[in-house]
């Protein structure tokens, strides 16, 4: 986790890879359009958006993947633990030829919601090129991902050797409801050797990774009620602290004073062995001059292999309109990151006992848990790892690195849980300048190109042998 790999020899003929690096520049051109023409898509998979744009989405996706070549391509959904149907999904298949394994290649066609517009330089959902980058909600997560796969398949054309499944979800960034439920249902038409999940990011520009730990995730919403209703705040303020007030002296117990998760039974994992500069994190994550870091230990190992806990959003009056009365209660979303090895069913009751007992003056406090997530820790090596490496650095000219993510990607377990047998690779096309899911997404159109490019290349040595 988090290591730098021995240096490696490509494995990968090199007049292959040449041929191949021709072939992905050659069609680039049109991969990019039609990624310009999913980013219009403004398929946001949340309640309250119009479901029409992401049945077009997928609509949009099973034609690019027909148009691809694979023969078998199916827009399927599943039952959302509340009955209902999830968004759909696209399947698409090319069987293995006897004797050689399966690739069921991931990405997701739904995309966060945009946010405040006036945040963008630009229309969210209108592609814009700016430099070598090209900016768009969707751009880098996860639309980019399926151009990834799409180009890779194009770029093999026929002299694609070993079989592919490739699926495309449609409500990841809602939590994906239905995902598990997907998996049972479709259990034999998703069966494979491998499993390329392109939902993460590369070290930086230039320099590839194999993404080998996820954090798991625990969300949920702490109330703090003081009053059956809300009263003047002349007559009675005083004797009575808001609820606004006790809400944030509950937020102020999760973190000690250098900003450490003081949560109790939380677990933490070994450090990395990665370097990441606090000058490159400070650039990286928009960090104001003279603000202070949180924590202790390297910033790989804050950002990995440590519980991280956020507060999302608070609900209480909006000051725009609020009056003179004391408020009765008020809610906060809390986010916590998980680091590997910890399970989450203990660490939502560890939080749960500790907003309980810190309830300020009486104050009652309640804890609703909206959703949970395993973390992710991949083996240290495997043949599909090396596989993977061996394509990354042919793809780049430079050696790959293991790193871990801060964020969560949940549905792996139930991947590696469905699919016990399958060697599962979290790649991705971001890097530490996409900011996903906020404003001014993009993906660096150079990257991409050698994704798709290491992708086309990772096919072909699984298709050689594991």
């Amino acid at each position: 986790m988090g290591r730098v790999t021995e240096p490696i020899t490509s494995s990968t003929p090199l007049a292959d890879a040449t041929a191949l690096r021709e072939r992905v520049a050659e069609l680039f051109p049109a991969l990019r359009a039609d990624l310009e023409s999913l980013v219009r898509i403004p398929s946001v998979a949340f309640s309250g958006f119009d479901q029409a744009h992401v049945a077009a989405s997928a609509d949009a996706v099973a034609a690019l993947l027909r148009d691809a070549g694979l023969p078998d391509v199916r827009i399927l959904r599943a039952p959302k633990p509340d009955g209902s149907d999830g968004a759909p999904a696209v399947v698409a298949r090319r069987p293995a030829p006897a004797g050689a394994p399966t690739v069921l290649l991931y990405a997701h066609h739904d995309v966060q919601p945009p946010g405040d517009a006036a945040a963008w330089d630009g229309e969210p959902f209108e592609p814009t090129p700016v430099g070598e980058r090209l900016y768009g909600r969707g751009a880098a997560d996860d639309k980019a991902g399926l151009v990834a796969h799409l180009g890779a398949l194009r770029a093999l054309g026929e002299d694609l050797a070993c079989g592919v499944t490739v699926f495309v979800e449609g409500e990841e960034e809602d939590g994906s409801p239905s995902f598990r439920a997907f998996l049972e249902k479709y259990r034999e038409l998703l069966a494979a050797d491998v499993i390329v999940v392109a939902d993460s990011m590369n070290w930086k520009i230039g320099v590839p990774a194999l993404t080998t730990s996820l954090r798991g995730l625990v969300d949920g919403y702490v109330e703090v009620e003081v009053l059956e209703h809300a009263v003047h705040s002349g007559m009675f303020g005083g004797p009575v602290l808001d609820a606004l007030t006790l809400l944030s002296r509950v937020i102020a117990t999760l973190h000690d004073e250098d900003g450490t998760v003081a949560v109790e039974g939380l677990v933490a994992a070994p450090e990395p062995a990665v370097d990441y500069s606090e000058e490159d994190f400070r650039a990286d994550s928009s960090l104001l001059p003279g603000a202070e870091l949180a924590g202790t230990g390297s910033i790989a190992g804050r950002l990995w292999c440590k519980p991280a806990l956020a507060v999302l959003g608070i609900d209480a009056t909006p000051a725009a309109t609020a009056s003179n009365t004391i408020t009765a209660s008020a809610r906060a979303k809390l986010s916590l990151r998980l680091a590997p090895g910890q399970d989450p069913g203990a660490a939502a009751q560890a939080l749960e006992r500790h907003l309980l007992a810190h309830a300020p003056f009486g104050a009652k406090v309640t804890w609703t848990l909206k959703e949970t997530g395993r973390p992710f820790l991949a083996p240290a090596d495997s043949a599909a790892m090396r596989a993977a490496r061996d394509a990354f650095a042919a793809a780049w000219g430079t050696q790959p690195v293991d790193i871990g993510v801060g964020g969560s990607i949940p549905f792996i377990a139930d991947l590696l849980e469905v699919f016990p047998d399958a060697a599962i690779l979290v790649t991705g096309v971001e890097d530490p300048d996409s900011r996903a899911h906020g404003a001014n997404e993009s993906v660096h159109l150079g990257e991409l190109e050698k994704v798709v490019l290491a992708e086309a290349l990772l096919l072909s040595n699984v298709a050689t042998g594991l």
